[in-house]
């Protein structure tokens, strides 16, 4: 199914943004080597910086009033940080029973396949979120970047996991076959924690990532499993479902609360960061929702 011809689908232009941006963090993040003509290619990351940086702001525009009911002290902010889990933009969504309960073989290797296109690498953007954090949060994003590096083994690395579930679904994720609000969340997962005024706002982003996966990735495992899937496949959901609860917990004593002890000020930005993720998240779950149904929709 076309995302562009889906009827619920968000203007040409939206769609158009977010390619244009995916292509270029997948441009700029990759290996490269230097080129005489490295002068006209900064000139085309200025210009995409700035379409990035007019899409972030835009984004913090429509969180900044909710962000700021998390003003106070550092036991406020973390209690409303833990709060997201259950109240946070998209929790509980019902596309998930759904996953869990009905989904197809077909449907669950559809959503799979934007989950994957999607994906920015929590890794990555852990490792240029860290730059610069003072000594207590930097040892928690290192304990948590070893546990997503397997401890060293390469089969057991996070993102390894992912990409043998693509591989064993014979899944084809690209950029120019997926929903914008897909891309629109790894752009913006990338965005923050690649641009260092933004560096609070990436601490947030992750840490609501670890706070509210798990109940989200084991409804994911437990459809998979349903419909027969190796536990290869489910691999990397069934270890997220349970790894994320101590992450989370870790991050917000770790890394958060003495964030905010030391300058409260940092709370709204991490609190937008946190927002802007969840929100990117709801608005995938949307459409997903809607292009599934209008699947079965035609199928029926």
């Amino acid at each position: 199914m076309s995302p562009d011809n889906a009827p619920n689908a968000h203007t040409h232009a939206e769609t158009q943004l977010h390619r244009h941006l995916a292509h270029f963090n997948a441009a700029r993040l990759k290996f490269g080597s230097p080129s005489p003509h490295w002068q006209d290619e900064l000139a085309r990351e200025h210009e995409c910086r700035l379409i990035e940086g007019r899409y972030l702001e835009a984004l913090r525009t429509t969180v900044q009033v909710a962000a700021s009911a998390s003003a106070g002290n550092a036991d406020h902010f973390t209690s409303w940080f833990a709060s997201l889990a259950r109240t946070g933009p998209g929790q509980h969504h019902p596309l998930f029973d759904w996953l869990a309960q009905e989904a197809t073989l077909p449907q669950m290797r559809w959503f799979l396949t934007q989950e994957a296109a999607g994906e920015a690498g929590f890794e990555d953007l852990l490792a240029c979120a860290q730059v610069k954090l003072p000594p207590q949060p930097k040892l928690e994003c290192a304990r948590n970047f070893w546990d997503e590096m397997g401890h060293g083994k390469r089969s057991a690395m996070h993102g390894q996991m992912l990409e043998h579930m693509v591989r064993e679904l014979d899944l084809h994720p690209a950029i120019d076959t997926t929903v914008w609000e897909s891309l629109a969340l790894a752009n913006t997962m990338v965005g923050l924690a690649t641009t260092r005024r933004y560096a609070y706002h990436a601490i947030g982003a992750l840490g609501v990532i670890e706070l509210t996966a798990p109940g989200r990735v084991k409804q994911v495992a437990a459809g998979m499993r349903r419909l027969g899937l190796s536990g290869r496949a489910r691999a990397y959901f069934d270890l997220h479902a349970a790894l994320d609860v101590s992450h989370s917990r870790a991050w917000i004593r770790e890394v958060i609360r003495p964030l905010v002890e030391a300058d409260p000020s940092c709370g709204q930005f991490i609190a937008e960061g946190a927002l802007m993720r969840l929100v990117c998240g709801e608005r995938c779950f949307a459409r997903y929702t809607a292009e599934l149904q209008q699947a079965e929709e035609v199928a029926a």
